[in-house]
């Protein structure tokens, strides 16, 4: 199996589209900020689990755990998105259950791993 053909980054990948496409319709001064932050992590996990795919079995550990923090980061932050009112209900739970699911699959590797 590929690196692209891994589950998760396939799963970070439809994510980063959902968010992009929610993002365009945000309020400018939103989108240059809290919009930024947000893309910049979802970009940050996806280059991190690359990294990890292609690290030896010792090293995947400790890059795993960054992408932990950030994917953390990136839930606070998105429900901050709902709280200013910036995403609607529906939005805010499309991007959690996302979210959510790629920290499952997160906490599987991490589990592997170990």
């Amino acid at each position: 199996m590929s690196t692209l053909e891994l589950p998760i980054l396939q799963k970070t990948t439809e994510f980063y589209k959902l968010f992009h496409g929610y993002s365009e319709k945000f309020p400018k001064k939103d989108r240059f900020t809290i919009g930024q932050r947000c893309e910049n992590h979802i970009l940050a996990i996806l280059e991190e689990l690359i990294r990890a795919s292609k690290t030896s079995k010792d090293g995947k550990a400790h890059l795993l755990f960054e992408v932990s923090v950030k994917l953390d980061t990136l839930k606070i932050l998105i429900r901050l998105l709902k709280e200013l009112k910036v995403v609607n209900l529906k939005q805010y739970t499309c991007l959690e259950e996302q979210v959510f699911e790629i920290g499952k699959m997160l906490g599987g590797w991490m589990k592997f791993v170990q």
